[in-house]
């Protein structure tokens, strides 16, 4: 193996240090020679204008109809007020009853709230009728004015409550009389 000379190594070594320092000068100096200052984006007067996000405000959602919430129906009878079962009534008498009753349910009874004939003798008044209204949870007095019949004997007129919906709930309730035969 062949020695190389000191001033060739030397040679070597200084020629490969000058090119890289030329090529880095070169690098740092950009294209064609001349250095390039550092310009941030919105400075330099090519750039394309910076995209600004607005953010949009969220539509206020338009007013959506519930449905009402599914309550309950429960009417409890809790008294004759007036004329107790098995009440003494002439032909032709003026029955003025009421019955103390329970809203029990969590639905308020309302003017679509209906009274219905469930059995028994009409006792001259309509078949249907407007439920007393009531709160949920509150007690209420239904009064209806029957008239006794002509004829004689036992006579009971049972009634029920009825939703909007036409459904019947809670205890029925009822009017019992014993109409006397008339005087001689």
């Amino acid at each position: 193996m062949r020695k190389c000379s000191p001033w060739l190594t030397a040679w070597l070594v200084l020629s490969v240090g000058l090119a890289s320092c030329s090529g880095l000068k070169k690098w740092l100096s950009g294209i064609g020679g001349q250095p390039t200052p550092f310009q941030p984006p919105a400075q330099a007067a090519d750039a394309t204008p910076l995209l600004r996000f607005t953010p949009t405000p969220e539509p206020t959602p338009a007013a959506v109809s519930l449905p009402t919430p599914v309550c309950t129906n429960i009417l409890t009878f809790l008294e004759d007020l007036t004329i107790p079962d098995g009440t003494l009534v002439r032909p032709g008498e003026a029955l003025d009853k009421r019955w103390l009753v329970q809203n029990n349910g969590s639905c308020n009874w309302n003017d679509r709230y209906r009274l219905k004939l469930a059995s028994g003798p009409a006792l001259d008044v309509p078949q249907e009728q407007a439920l007393y209204p009531a709160r949920s949870g509150t007690q209420a007095i239904i009064r209806v004015l029957f008239t006794a019949p002509d004829e004689t004997g036992l006579l009971r007129s049972a009634w029920q409550a009825f939703s909007p919906q036409g459904e019947a709930f809670g205890d029925p309730f009822y009017i019992e009389v014993l109409v006397e035969s008339p005087a001689p």
